[in-house]
């Protein structure tokens, strides 16, 4: 696992939240177990110990489970590239939406019109 010594606070966060992203995306491919844990240990911050008390078993095992959890999520993620895809689309959805609004405010109606075109197509593909 992890520590503090290994990692630097911030990357130890950074690495937080890409497991959370996998969990939102593979989630549906683990067992109740390995999701629970998972949750626990990246979402809700308990530590290795705190889980292992809360759910009866040792801490190793926890740790095993997380690993293992890891693992497949990060396997799967290399295999389809879902949560690369979807974070390339966010930032790409937001950059065609800045360019958009400021072609809103040109003096030419038909370019106003387009930007509200582009948007309108933008907001679609969000739903």
């Amino acid at each position: 696992m992890y520590n503090e010594r290994a990692l630097g606070v911030s990357e130890m966060k950074q690495e937080a939240f890409k497991m959370s992203l996998l969990l939102d995306y593979y989630g549906s491919l683990l067992t109740e177990k390995q999701k629970t844990y998972f949750d626990l240990y990246y979402n809700q911050d308990l530590s290795l110990g705190e889980i292992a008390e809360q759910e009866g078993i040792s801490r190793q095992g926890v740790h095993d489970t997380i690993t293992r959890t890891e693992a497949i999520l990060s396997d799967m993620e290399n295999a389809t590239g879902c949560v690369a895809r979807a974070q390339k689309l966010r930032f790409a959805e937001q950059e065609i939406t800045s360019a958009a609004q400021t072609l809103l405010r040109h003096e030419d109606p038909t370019v106003r019109n387009n930007a509200e075109r582009i948007l309108s197509a933008v907001s679609s593909v969000k739903e």
